[in-house]
Order: C-alpha cells, then structure tokens, then sequence
C-alpha cells in the first residue's frame, strides 16, 4: 500500500514521528513555496537538529544529496538522499510574530512558521524555547560573498519538485508550510509530504 500523501495547507504546519530508516519526501506541488524542516530525537528531546554543527561539518551553507543533518549533539539525525532542486537555506529562523513585526511593520502579526511549530510540536511536549534554526526546504538565500549581506530571493523550485530525507535515528518532525511572503515570491502555497 502507498504511504499516505499528507498536505500541509499554507500559512499550517504539523508534526508527526518517523522511525530511524524511514525517508521523508518533501514535495513543492505548485513551485516557489519554502517548507520549514526540524526533527528531535524521539527518545530524548533535548537533541535537536543542529545548523551550526552541520554547516561546520559541511563546510559550506548549501545542502543537497548526500549531505547528513547533525544535531547538537554531532549525531546524524537526517541525511539528504535525492534532491531534484539544489538550493536550501540552514541560516534563517521559522518566521515568526516578530519576524513580520520587525521587518515587515505588520500590526497585527501572523504568528509565522515558528508559532505553527510551536502549536505543532506542542502535544509532544516541546516547547517553544526548543525549536532551533529550521532545514528551510527549497529557500533561496544567497549570499555576498564580499559584504556577507543575506538576501532572500525567489525559490528554484518548480511544481513538483521534492526532496528526501532519510531518518537515521527515530525522529520527531515539524514542517510547515513557510508562511512568509518574501520568501515564497508573494505567493503563499501548500506543501504536500510522505513518510515511508
């Protein structure tokens, strides 16, 4: 039987457990929408994935097939078995209420990616306080190599397009889809996944 496609409508995220050698298929159905991505180790949540220790691993800010995904305590967590599009970001936060207030003006806030992870991730006790820099799936940030100026451009992603993960340890995910309109080329979307 196939494994149950799951769609994560925009601006909405969810949680959900995978077990160590499952893989993870993160697909952009309609082109140019981020997913935010984070895991924990199911059996102690206090390891969570890590940007700073992978990007120090890697050597290098972009990700892609081949590539694992540590977590603070330097174990692999996830490692990237195929993607179709090249280009992620590991330096952003989840958008959040603060993230639309500070740069954006906004007055009365969506509260972003990070309060999506926050409601989902919430039956699994983890706290707010816990969610770490996010794997942003199919976000396109370059970066000027002189200034070290960080722009957000629009994804490469088209429709279609995905990529996956294995799990390496059992897992707690999150994943949303990304609710901020810089990042997704003013146009916010579905994000569609599946576990097998």
């Amino acid at each position: 039987m196939r494994p149950e496609l799951v769609r994560i409508a925009p601006r909405t995220g969810t949680a959900f457990t995978m077990k160590a050698g499952q893989t993870l298929t993160v697909i952009d159905p309609e082109g140019e929408q981020v997913a935010d991505l984070l895991c924990f180790n199911a059996n102690d949540v206090a390891e969570v994935l890590s940007s700073g220790r992978t990007l120090d691993y890697a050597s290098r800010i972009y990700l892609t097939t081949g590539d694992p995904l540590y977590s603070n305590r330097s174990n692999v967590m996830l490692e990237i078995v195929e993607d179709v599009v090249g280009r992620h970001d590991f330096l952003l936060t989840p958008c959040s209420k603060d993230t639309f207030r500070i740069i954006y003006g906004d007055t009365d806030p969506h509260q972003g990616c990070f309060g999506n992870l926050a409601q989902a991730l919430a039956p699994y006790d983890i706290k707010p306080d816990a969610i770490p820099v996010a794997f942003n799936c199919f976000m396109n940030v370059p970066i000027d190599g002189t200034t070290g100026a960080i722009s957000v451009l629009p994804p490469l992603s088209k429709p279609g397009d995905y990529m996956k993960f294995r799990a390496r340890m059992d897992l707690i995910v999150g994943l949303t889809a990304c609710s901020a309109l810089q990042s997704n080329n003013g146009r916010l979307k579905l994000i569609e996944c599946r576990v097998e």
